[in-house]
């Protein structure tokens, strides 16, 4: 039943869309970060195209009043989903005003207090209509301006161009003005304090690089080479940027990586690094990714979730192409080969093809990706360009299926594209054998992969090989294979190449071989050492550990020297450190408590969902019984993060199936507050102990 109202819904709506059209949304919005709400006056302009009994505009859990149609106070139903208009409206252009006032549950998020107060969007997937009258269905694409009134002590982010700010004796009001239609999943705002900085592509659109006021020093590591990747963008796509200005924000818990909003791309805190961390992590593959939703996603719409692959696919793939252009085509390749052997793998249970709503976002990312880099090595790479350059002009600001941009490639190649779409998005699973044959045109790839059949041949007869390896310039993977390959070797046989390997200074090379011997020879300890001074957090935290472990009598020393590493913005490093310092026992033995008590307030609200984490997986193995630490990871099964939240529900999980746990987490209940409680007790009750 429930399928059948949800076509008849789509059908519903299909048929509005044909005979009303929404143009433009004039939008005056107040968030309240108080209570957590927010209230507006919005004005829409439409046209109604034929008869039609009753135009409805998506809108969960609002409150409406003053709601006039050209001028005139209208009777309307809100249903608690939609705003349903019955009365008032003529044949042609007419104009609807309404107050409204939302608390949502979802897609509005409220984040922090204070100085850290940010409030920020996710549409995709919530859908816009939770905070925003909008409309659900993605083929509806209108005009969005929008005017936030907000505390002026805050920056205030949001689609289009800033037209002008006005302000009066309580708020600032930023008036934000788009001159194309787009779909209201891709409507956003982000508030907070933030710092700014300015770049201009080659073709003159303003780029605009936000971060915290304490991350000021982190903008050339964090945007590194985002100017380049949007220069080439330009220039490799044909099309040119179809908005008038491109901005970058990142926020704190984020639900995803990145979010492509038009013209204002919403991107997790995680990714903003320092100098040492961008060698670890950085925002590149993301930024690609999100830029190429400009055109791929905001500027042409998949009509429906079907074909999300048009989509995601090909900004994965163009994301691809960015690092290519940065770095390299063997890295390109590489990360095609990665790509392919987690398909290979995920093939085995994944069993839904890409033109399906249903499939995977593995299949519509990478999946996507790789047939799109198939196609382009079957058309060849100027026809993929020519391709796509008419895809895109033809179909601007509008809606696609994927027959659509395939009817494109014909027009420019007699390459077979019926098989291709019958092979590639048709059927489930991987061609890993035409992925592995255009692959093998890579003269690195080749040698990788030739390389990895050798796994299981004896030290002694591959020996040279790795020698020649090493001392070679083939790129940094091909050496970690040959690092990998003699993590069983004894450290007498493998001296030699681990010495070449350590002197080679590749920071990837260097890793592999901290990875890969966690029992350290005290011949070799003065130069495992060395890898606490690499341009490496991750690196460091492996060595910092092993160290730790096997030499107790340097324990003082090597907590000393990592005192003040500040790592990841996970505070990975901070965190590990007060674990190790609460594990010398000489060190600082009347500041144990502190130590502990610092570990649990990471643990506590105070900090962002990746920080919690990695402070409760410490605090569950070292002391699972603290009330403090029970009742965060209670906390968290109620986060807006679901990654978090699912954290927080399999650990719970896990621990209750113990009965000293079971009674602990019972004797919590009545000091949690209500939807803690509501959580706790539904865990509680999943599953009882069976004796």
């Amino acid at each position: 039943m429930k399928y059948i109202f949800l076509l008849f819904s789509a059908f519903s709506f299909a048929q509005q869309t044909q005979k009303v059209d929404f143009i433009s949304m004039n939008g005056l919005l107040v968030p309240s970060a108080i209570e957590k709400s927010i209230s507006g006056q919005i004005k829409y302009d439409f046209i109604v195209k034929s008869s039609v009994d009753t135009i409805k505009i998506d809108a969960k859990r609002m409150e409406f009043s003053s709601v006039k149609i050209n001028g005139n106070e209208v009777n309307f139903k809100n249903s608690g989903k939609e705003l349903q208009l019955f009365e008032g409206f003529k044949t042609g252009k007419n104009t609807l005003i309404f107050d409204y006032k939302a608390t949502p549950k979802q897609t509005l998020y409220f984040n922090g207090e204070n100085e850290g107060l940010q409030i920020w969007t996710q549409g995709q997937g919530k859908y816009t209509s939770n905070w925003l009258p909008s409309f659900d269905d993605v083929n509806e694409k209108i005009i969005f301006n929008l005017t936030i009134a907000f505390d002026s002590d805050y920056q205030v982010i949001s689609n289009g161009k800033l037209i002008q700010n006005t302000e009066n004796k309580y708020l600032k009001s930023w008036h934000y003005q788009m001159q194309k239609p787009m779909s209201s999943y891709l409507v956003m705002i982000a508030i907070g304090k933030f710092e700014k900085q300015v770049l201009n592509s080659k073709s003159g659109i303003v780029l605009e690089q936000y971060l915290k006021p304490e991350d000021k020093n982190k903008f050339a590591s964090t945007y590194r080479y985002s100017k380049e990747i949007f220069d080439f963008f330009e220039s490799e796509i044909g099309v040119k940027y179809p908005w008038e200005i491109y901005k970058q924000v990142p926020v704190n818990d984020f639900l995803y990586a990145g979010m492509e909003n038009t013209s204002a791309t919403i991107f997790s805190q995680d990714f903003v690094v320092d100098a040492i961390g961008f060698n670890d992590r950085n925002y590149i593959n993301v930024n690609a990714h999100e830029l190429a939703h400009q055109w791929f996603g905001d500027m042409i719409t998949a009509k429906s979730g079907k074909d999300h692959w048009l989509q995601e696919g090909f900004a994965s793939y163009y994301a691809l192409l960015a690092e290519k252009k940065i770095f390299g085509d063997d890295h390109f390749n590489y990360e095609l080969l990665k790509m392919a052997e987690e398909l290979k793998e995920a093939s085995k249970t994944d069993t839904i093809p890409i033109l399906n709503e249903k499939a995977s976002s593995l299949s519509f990312y990478k999946k996507g990706a790789w047939a799109l880099h198939v196609l382009r090595e079957g058309v060849g790479e100027k026809n993929f360009q020519k391709a796509v350059k008419n895809y895109l002009n033809k179909y601007k600001f509008k809606n696609v299926v994927t027959d659509d941009f395939l009817a494109e490639i014909k027009k420019v190649s007699n390459y077979n594209v019926d098989n291709f779409k019958e092979n590639w998005l048709e059927k489930p699973g991987f061609n890993v054998n035409e992925a592995i044959q255009i692959l093998n045109k890579n003269k690195f790839i080749k040698q990788y992969l030739d390389l990895q059949k050798n796994e299981n041949i004896p030290f002694a007869e591959k020996k040279i090989q790795f020698e020649n390896i090493l001392k070679s310039n083939l790129f940094y993977p091909i050496k970690q294979e040959v690092i990998y390959q003699l993590a069983t070797t004894s450290f007498d046989e493998k001296k030699e190449l681990i010495q070449i390997a350590m002197q080679s200074g590749g920071i990837n090379i260097r890793q592999a071989v901290a990875e890969t011997m966690p029992k350290i020879p005290l011949e070799f300890k003065q130069q495992y050492e060395s890898f606490l001074d690499d341009k490496s957090y991750t690196t460091r935290e492996i060595a910092l550990q092993n160290l730790w472990a096997q030499f107790p009598e340097n324990r003082t020393m090597l907590i000393e020297k990592s005192k003040d590493w500040q790592g990841r913005n996970d505070k990975n490093l901070p965190i590990i450190w007060l674990t190790l310092a609460l594990g010398t026992k000489e060190y600082e033995p009347t500041k144990k408590v502190e130590f502990y008590n610092e570990i649990v307030n990471y643990a506590s609200t105070n900090f962002d969902s990746s920080i919690r984490q990695n402070a409760l997986e410490i605090l569950i193995k070292i002391n699972p019984s603290d009330e403090r630490v029970l009742t965060s990871l209670v906390n968290a099964t109620t986060h807006h993060k679901w990654q978090f939240v699912k954290f927080g529900k399999e650990t719970i999980r896990e621990m209750i199936k113990k009965e000293e746990f079971r009674k602990l987490f019972n004797d919590l209940l009545p000091k949690l507050i209500d939807k803690e409680k509501v959580s706790l007790e539904k865990l509680l009750n999943e599953n009882q102990i069976t004796k």
